[in-house]
C-alpha cells in the first residue's frame, strides 16, 4: 500500500464537505484522488480546490481511479452504491443514518461481512473519551432511566442542498431518524439494546413551509434488554430555544451529556464529580481511526461499524412506526 491511502469521497453537499476538509487536514496520511457528486459542477468545484479527479457517477470514479477508501455522504435515500464498492474491495466509512431501507442496509452488512471489506458508519460520539468512560461505568452498573434528545427550529426553506430534502419525510425519515440518530446509537451503546419502543407525534404546527412534512416534534420511550427504560424526542419547531443533550441515571452512577461536542459530567456516588469535555476535533479522531484500520487491515480500532449501525436504524424508524400506527413496536 503506498504511503498516503488514496481516497474518494462520494457526496460533495455540506457533510461531505466536512470530510474532505479533515481529509485536507490528514494530508500526511491520506491524498485525495477523487470527489463525486451527482449534481454537475459540484464535484469539479471542490476538486479545484482539495485537488483529485470529479465525477458524476459514483461507479465510474471506482472504475477509473484505484481507490484505498471510500467515504459515503449522501442523503438517506440515495444508498445502495455500497455494494459497488464492496465487489470491488473498496472500504467504505457512510454517514448515518446509513439507509431508510432495513432490508438494503441488512444486505449491504452482510455482502461486506462475506467479502470481508471494512465497512464503517459515521457515529463519531463513539470516538468520545467521555462517552467511552460513561460505556466503561454502565457496563457495570446498567442504566435504569435515560433521557434525551435534540431540539431545534424549523428549517428554512430552500431548493437545493440538504435542507431540501431533510424536510420530507420519504427523503429523511424526519428529525428522530436522520438527527437524533446519534442519540440513538448512543443510547443503544450506554443502555443495550431495545426490545419495545412506542411514540406520540406532534404535527401541523409548521404552517409556513411548503414542501415540509415532517413530524414537528416525537416522544419516544424505550424499554431494554436490561429492564431499564429511556425517554427520547425530537423537536424542530422550537424558535425560543434548542440544544443537544442526553442524561444517564444508573443506581450508584449519573451521566450528563451536553452539547453537540457531549461534554461529560459524571457523578458516582461516594466519589468527586468529574467533567470530561467533548472533542471540537472528533471528525479528525474518526477518520484517523478508520484510516488507521484499512492501512493495517485490523478493523478492531473501529468503533462504529456499519452492521451494528443497521440496529440504530432499526431501533429509529421503529419509533417512526410506532408514531404513526399508535401501537407498541416489538425488536427482535
Amino acid at each position: 500500500m503506498a504511503a498516503k491511502l488514496r481516497v474518494g469521497l462520494v457526496g460533495n453537499g455540506g457533510h461531505g464537505m466536512v470530510h474532505v476538509r479533515t481529509l485536507a487536514k490528514l494530508k500526511d496520511e491520506a491524498e485525495i484522488v477523487a470527489l463525486c457528486d451527482i449534481k454537475p459542477g459540484l464535484a469539479e468545484k471542490w476538486t479545484q480546490e482539495f485537488g483529485g479527479k470529479p465525477f458524476t457517477s459514483a461507479e465510474e470514479m471506482m472504475d477509473s481511479v484505484e481507490l484505498d477508501a471510500l467515504f459515503i455522504t449522501i442523503p438517506p435515500t440515495c444508498h445502495g452504491l455500497e455494494l459497488l464498492a464492496i465487489e470491488r474491495g473498496i472500504p467504505f466509512q457512510v454517514e448515518k443514518p446509513v439507509n431508510l431501507d432495513v432490508a438494503q442496509a441488512e444486505a449491504i452488512a452482510k455482502a461486506a461481512e462475506e467479502k470481508g471489506v471494512l465497512a464503517a458508519a459515521g457515529y463519531m460520539n463513539r470516538y468520545r473519551r467521555g462517552i467511552n468512560e460513561a460505556a466503561r461505568i454502565f457496563q457495570e452498573d446498567p442504566p435504569v432511566l435515560t433521557i434525551g434528545g435534540w431540539i431545534g427550529g424549523p428549517p428554512p426553506y430552500v431548493e437545493d442542498g440538504i435542507m431540501a430534502w431533510w424536510v420530507k419525510r420519504s427523503m429523511s425519515g424526519g428529525q428522530f431518524v436522520e438527527q437524533v440518530t446519534h442519540t440513538i446509537d448512543l443510547v443503544r451503546l450506554l443502555c443495550g439494546e431495545p426490545v419495545s419502543v412506542t411514540a406520540q407525534a406532534a404535527t401541523g404546527f409548521i404552517k409556513d413551509h411548503p414542501t415540509y412534512d415532517l413530524d414537528d416534534a416525537l416522544a419516544v420511550t424505550i424499554q431494554f434488554e436490561s429492564g431499564g427504560v429511556a425517554n427520547l424526542y425530537s423537536c424542530c419547531a422550537s424558535k425560543a430555544l434548542g440544544g443537544v443533550d442526553l442524561n444517564v441515571y444508573a443506581t450508584s452512577a449519573a451521566v450528563r451529556f451536553t452539547g453537540w461536542e457531549h461534554t461529560a459530567a459524571i457523578h458516582r456516588v461516594g466519589k468527586d464529580p468529574v467533567e470530561i469535555k467533548g472533542e471540537e476535533d472528533i471528525f479528525i479522531i474518526e477518520d484517523r481511526t478508520f484510516l488507521g484500520s484499512v492501512r493495517t487491515g485490523d478493523p478492531s480500532g473501529v468503533l462504529s461499524t456499519y452492521k451494528d449501525a443497521v440496529k440504530t436504524l432499526k431501533l429509529s424508524l421503529a419509533a417512526n412506526e410506532a408514531a404513526q400506527t399508535g401501537r407498541t413496536v416489538t425488536l427482535s
